[in-house]
């Protein structure tokens, strides 16, 4: 990219990144143009295109968007005001993954799992338990984390798992949890602690419909996969 003049306001009108977009549509601009326009100023010393290039530069998307607030500010330029916008840019973009026009959201397939759980668990470095409340035409009620950290079937007990579904009124719920390796690949502990839970589920008329591990971009059902009865 070509180094812009220090004040934005210096440059013609027609190459300005907010008048680009009004003309030419979002597609039209480059990833420093776009953060640009969310960041809106640069420092008396960098214009903030440039500025936002040298950060995309050093940072990728993925890491922008994997980074909290402190983290951000400890990049050159960024401040607590210009950090919350970044992270809230990406909060937004998460959200509108996840998001449906039904009143609540109906699970009718480990596809649908994914598409819910998905933005929330790749950015997880620690695996994360969580169980999804479902009603009897399987439209989520809630949904409850209920363990951070390896699974493991001595640490994840029926009772955390069924509490909230017992007081939920729940029919059934389905299980997901992720792999920060990015490997879905069940586990011998992911299939032992599904196992224990299936069997408590049972013993509280609560059915556990499946299992689904999510990886980085793709997911494995226990329930495809015959592990769950």
């Amino acid at each position: 990219m070509s180094e812009y003049k220090i004040s934005i306001h210096d440059m013609p009108e027609d190459e300005r990144p907010r008048e680009r977009l009004l003309k030419y549509g979002s597609d039209a601009l480059s990833n420093a143009e776009l953060l640009a326009i969310i960041l809106r100023t640069g420092s008396r010393k960098e214009n903030v295109v440039n500025m936002c290039a040298r950060i995309l530069s050093e940072y990728n998307i993925k890491q922008l968007s994997q980074a909290n607030v402190v983290k951000l500010t400890r990049i050159h330029g960024i401040g607590t005001a210009k950090a919350a916008q970044i992270a809230a840019v990406f909060e937004l973009a998460r959200k509108r993954e996840g998001f449906t026009d039904e009143p609540k959201r109906r699970i009718r397939s480990p596809a649908d799992v994914y598409s819910l759980l998905y933005p929330k668990m790749r950015e997880q470095k620690r695996e994360k338990l969580v169980a999804l409340l479902l009603d009897t035409k399987n439209q989520v009620i809630r949904e409850e984390t209920i363990s951070i950290g390896s699974l493991n079937a001595n640490i994840v007990h029926p009772r955390e798992v069924f509490k909230a579904a017992l007081i939920e009124s729940s029919a059934s719920v389905i299980l997901s949890h992720n792999h920060p390796s990015g490997d879905p690949t069940p586990s011998r502990e992911d299939i032992s602690v599904t196992e224990k839970l299936v069997e408590g589920g049972k013993m509280l008329g609560i059915d556990v419909l499946d299992h689904v591990i999510i990886g980085d971009g793709r997911y494995v059902s226990l329930k495809d996969e015959g592990l769950v009865r």
